[in-house]
Parts: structure tokens; C-alpha cells; sequence
């Protein structure tokens, strides 16, 4: 029984020599052929050590096309100016009165400016050459509406009494005409219409009311206008001096450069216009006069302030004239004013305006109905008025900033470089040079030095073609440039 412990010890001796052989041999195994990796089934085998390489992804803008991106570069830079006009537009509506008054004396001004300069060229000073041309032409402007005013007072109760003779001669043919009007149906329309009247009292007293508002507004509007035209006629030209110190310094030489040339179409245009509203003025107001048409004088001076709205205003003054001929007179003279209309209208579409106003404000006229549509929309009567001379104005303007980059853009160019075409081309060899040759001198200043004699000319032979020349360049001037 004492052998059996001793036996079980070399039994476990020899096992654990055993487990430290294996594990020797494991660890001489891992060191010839690197360590043994036991996959097991949540592993991950690794990835080969030369795997493909992946294609990179390309830039996304890449993949959109190049109009796409054209177009959303504009389309967000037109978002952006629209806002901005938005904007400008709220605000000009809120201040709409202020506006138009400032605009209005812009007009006023270029009417007088000349003025106030034939002064100034005499030696009067310029504070009472403003003085004298301000007060006269607002003295003017005050008789001529006080004219009107009174023309209109004198003529009203002959004017009532032809309408009251019209409507009734008017009324005779209806129930004389092949339409079978009968005096019953007369009566029930001259009914209809007095209802009407009646039920809108109400309306018709707030619209007075509001009349008297706007009579407040236009009032406020010619006193600030009249404020404007004295300090645009005395400091007009420190007030643009001023008022460029608010452009970006990069920008400044351009708008300066195109203040000038749009004042000068503006001036164009409001003499222009003028000088032919009067001609229409006159000679219509003559026609009228000698139709023995009522009214006369204050139809002429409508047909004057409707001339100031292109197409539409002697569209609208013309065909007032014709209903006041039709109602005081007969249908023969209404048909002869609106010969004399049309006749006149026509000289001055074809004949003053090209004569009177020519280049300066050439517009065509589907822009000139867009923005008298579009004035009168914003802004009203004043808005068709001013629409016109601003569009022209626009025209101008960009027009002069175009050409003006398109300079900036040349001047700042380099120069060019190497020998120019007319200075490589090819050109005759030179004979022998004599003393007496004298070189021309260059742009700079510094003459060439003169070039050296060939010697004596070689025996005739075979003609050679002609070597072409390039001129040395200066001494400043080192690109080789002629």
C-alpha cells in the first residue's frame, strides 16, 4: 500500500512535464509562424493586407449639371435683389407723399434750371437768380390754375344749360328712333337713377370727405415740392456732392460719371414735354375756340397736364373734348374736335416729339405703356406721371455703367506682351547705312543706337527673300514691345 502514493507522484510528474513540453513546443511553433488566431464564431476574419482600393465619393456639386448650378446661383441672387426692391418699395409707400413731392420738384427744377444759370451767366448771384426764377415760375403755375379756376366758374351755368338742352334733344331721338323707346321706359331709367343717387348719400358724403383729405395731401405735397425746388435750384450741386459720399468708394466714379448724363435726359424730357403739351394745348384749344365749344381755355390747359401721362392722358383729355362738343353742341362739331384731335395728336407723335425730344429719351413704346401701367398702379395719377422720365432716366443710367465697366475692364487689362503685328512684319533688307542716317526716336524719348555699316555690297545674285525687321526695344520698355 506504501507504493501506491509514491506511483500516483510520478504519474503526476510525468503529466506536468508532459503539459510543459507542449507548451514549449506551442510557444516555438508561435515564434516561427506568428501568433495562432482561434476563429471562433462571433469573430470577424480580418481583411486581406492588399484589398482594392475605393473609388472616392465625387464633390455632390460635381454631380449637379452646370446650368442647374448657373440657374440656382442666379435664382437666389434674384431672390435676393427682389426682397430688397420689396423692401424699398414698403418704404417708399410708406413716405409716399415725401416721394412724390421730392420727384415732383425734381420735374420743377429741370424746368427751371436753365433758368436760373442765363441768370447766373448775366452776374446775377445765384441766391437771387433762384429767388427771382422760383418766384416767377410758381407765380406762373398759380395764374394759370387761377385762370382755369375762373374760366370754369364763368362758364358753369351756360354748361348746365346745354347739358339740360342736350339731355332733352338726346331724349326727343330716342323716342323718335327706330328703337321704339317709349317715354314710360325714359322715366323709369331717370328713376333708376335718382334712387341710386339717394340710397348713396352716405358714400357720397365720405367720399367727399376723403376728397378733403386728399385736397390736404396735395396741398402738404406742392408746399413740400416747392421746398424742394428752391434748394435743389440753389445747392443742387452740393447735394449730389453729398449724396455720393453714401456710394461705396468702387463704385463712386461710375455713379458720379452717370448723375450727369441722367440730369441731362431728364432736363431733355421735361422740356421736351412741355414745349409739346403746349403746342397740343394751343392748337386744340384753337380748334374749340372757333367750334364756338364751351369751356374752351380750361380743355386746353386739361389737354396741357395730359400730356405729362404718355398715350394715356391724351387719350383720356382728347376724348373729353369730344363729349363736351357732343353734349353742348351737335355730333358734326363733336366729329370735327375729334378731327382736330386726332390730327394734332398724330403732328406730334410723328413730327415734334422725334424733332423735340430725339435721342435723349428714346424709349419704345411697349416700355412706356408697361411703366405708365405699373405708375399708376403704385402710385396713381403721380405715379403714370413719373413713370416715363424714370424709366428713361434707368435707361440712361445703365446704359452709361455698361460702357463704363466695359472701359474698366480694358484699362485694367496688362498690356500686351512680345513684338506687335505691325512691328514683325515682314519688310525689305536694309541698304547700307551712311553716316548720315539719323534713327527716329522712340515713344520714350531715348534714340536707338545707330546700326553698323554692312561694308561693301556683295556681287549680284539670286534674290533672297526679304528678312523681316523687329525694332529694338527701349530702354524703358523692356517686354520688346514696338
Amino acid at each position: 500500500m506504501s507504493r501506491v502514493p509514491s506511483w500516483l507522484g510520478q504519474v503526476g510528474a510525468e503529466l506536468t512535464r508532459m503539459g510543459e513540453r507542449l507548451d514549449q513546443r506551442r510557444a516555438e511553433a508561435e515564434a516561427e509562424d506568428g501568433p495562432l488566431r482561434v476563429a471562433t464564431r462571433d469573430s470577424v476574419p480580418p481583411p486581406p493586407a492588399h484589398a482594392p482600393a475605393a473609388a472616392p465619393e465625387p464633390d455632390p456639386s460635381a454631380a449637379i449639371p452646370w446650368g442647374m448650378r448657373v440657374a440656382g446661383e442666379a435664382a437666389w441672387r434674384l431672390l435676393v435683389l427682389a426682397g430688397t426692391l420689396w423692401v424699398l418699395m414698403r418704404v417708399i409707400g410708406a413716405v409716399q407723399l415725401v416721394v412724390l413731392a421730392f420727384v415732383l420738384g425734381l420735374l420743377i427744377t429741370a424746368l427751371l434750371q436753365p433758368t436760373v444759370a442765363w441768370l447766373k451767366r448775366y452776374g446775377v448771384p445765384r441766391g437771387l437768380a433762384t429767388a427771382l426764377t422760383a418766384i416767377a415760375g410758381f407765380v406762373i403755375m398759380g395764374l394759370v390754375g387761377w385762370f382755369v379756376v375762373w374760366q370754369v366758374m364763368e362758364n358753369i351755368d351756360d354748361v348746365s344749360n346745354r347739358v339740360t338742352q342736350g339731355i332733352n334733344e338726346l331724349k326727343a331721338w330716342l323716342l323718335n328712333s327706330p328703337f321704339h323707346v317709349t317715354e314710360a321706359q325714359i322715366n323709369d331709367i331717370a328713376k333708376t337713377l335718382s334712387d341710386a343717387v339717394g340710397s348713396n348719400t352716405e358714400k357720397i358724403t365720405s367720399a367727399g370727405l376723403q376728397g378733403l383729405t386728399v385736397l390736404l395731401e396735395v396741398l402738404t405735397g406742392m408746399f413740400l415740392a416747392m421746398f424742394s425746388t428752391l434748394f435743389l435750384l440753389y445747392d443742387g450741386s452740393k447735394i449730389w456732392n453729398w449724396s455720393l459720399k453714401f456710394v461705396p468708394a468702387q463704385a463712386r466714379e461710375g455713379v458720379a460719371g452717370a448723375g450727369p448724363r441722367a440730369w441731362h435726359t431728364l432736363t431733355a424730357y421735361v422740356r421736351g414735354t412741355v414745349l409739346v403739351a403746349l403746342i397740343d394745348a394751343v392748337f386744340i384749344g384753337l380748334g374749340l375756340y372757333f367750334l364756338d365749344v364751351p369751356l374752351a381755355v380750361p380743355l386746353a390747359v386739361f389737354i396741357f397736364l395730359g400730356a405729362f401721362v404718355p398715350l394715356v392722358g391724351a387719350l383720356f383729355s382728347g376724348a373729353l373734348a369730344v363729349v363736351v362738343a357732343l353734349v353742348t353742341q351737335d355730333v358734326f362739331t363733336a366729329l370735327m374736335v375729334l378731327l382736330v384731335v386726332l390730327g394734332v395728336q398724330q403732328i406730334e407723335g410723328h413730327v415734334l416729339q422725334p424733332f423735340i425730344l430725339g435721342r435723349a429719351v428714346r424709349v419704345h413704346p411697349l416700355a412706356v405703356i408697361l411703366s405708365v401701367a405699373a405708375g399708376s398702379l403704385v402710385a396713381g395719377i403721380a405715379g403714370a406721371v413719373v413713370a416715363v422720365p424714370l424709366v428713361a432716366v434707368t435707361n440712361t443710367v445703365v446704359g452709361y455703367l455698361r460702357a463704363y465697366s466695359q472701359e474698366q475692364s480694358l484699362r485694367d487689362s496688362p498690356p500686351p506682351h512680345g513684338a506687335t503685328a505691325h512691328a514683325t512684319a515682314p519688310t525689305p533688307s536694309p541698304g547700307p547705312v551712311t553716316p548720315a542716317t539719323v534713327a527716329a526716336p522712340d515713344v520714350s524719348g531715348a534714340s536707338p543706337a545707330p546700326e553698323p555699316d554692312p561694308g561693301p555690297a556683295p556681287a549680284p545674285g539670286p534674290a533672297a527673300p526679304p528678312a523681316p525687321s523687329v525694332r529694338p526695344a527701349t530702354a524703358e520698355a523692356g517686354d520688346g514691345t514696338a
